[in-house]
């Protein structure tokens, strides 16, 4: 394993990410770079005493050292975080606006060095029909995004990501000065 790379996956692994997930060392995908390392996060209500949604995500930190052009660099940081919404939040025109921005904001808050950023923010509504129409209507936010590091301080992109999936599931921020907009919908 090369010394960058290596030092990276202690960084990953360096990570001190809120009570509130559960992590996991996850089997990266193996076609995206030569070396790689992967997580997986769930927000566990148990962890914060009361029953709000669950959020899940994936952290995956790829390290090419022929740095690829559309990289801008040796490293490159993929990610996916997604939770449940109130369906009249869901519909809210500046939702996935807001979503970036948390993104945004939770890897500045961990002073994460970045560029190249880019994703997506997907609102997802549904209505339950026959043997679902007891679910009734239903809202989600997914976010998928990657960018490049800057510097070799990768903990705190993990740490931005944790940030960023606890802020999805509706828990208050864990840092001063970001804020999250409404409550998540009850799951009860």
């Amino acid at each position: 394993m090369p010394a960058p790379f290596s030092a990276a996956v202690e960084a990953v692994r360096r990570a001190r990410l809120r009570p509130e997930l559960v992590v996991n060392e996850i089997a990266s995908p193996g076609n995206l770079a030569p070396y790689s390392i992967a997580l997986s996060a769930d927000v566990t209500p148990a962890r914060h005493g009361s029953d709000s949604d669950l959020g899940t995500g994936r952290f995956i930190l790829l390290y090419d050292p022929e740095a690829p052009e559309a990289w801008g660099g040796v490293f490159r940081v993929v990610c996916f975080s997604q939770a449940p919404l109130e369906t009249d939040i869901g519909i809210d025109p500046f939702l996935a606006d807001v979503t970036w921005s948390w993104l945004v904001d939770a890897l500045d808050s961990r002073g994460a060095k970045y560029s190249a950023a880019s994703g997506t923010a997907t609102k997802i509504l549904s209505t339950g029909f026959g043997e679902l129409a007891d679910q009734g209507d239903g809202a989600q936010i997914e976010i998928r995004a990657s960018w490049t590091p800057l510097d070799h301080d990768i903990t705190a992109h993990v740490e931005g990501w944790g940030e960023l999936l606890c802020m999805l599931a509706g828990l208050p921020p864990a840092v001063e000065g970001v804020s999250v907009l409404a409550a998540r919908r009850d799951r009860s």
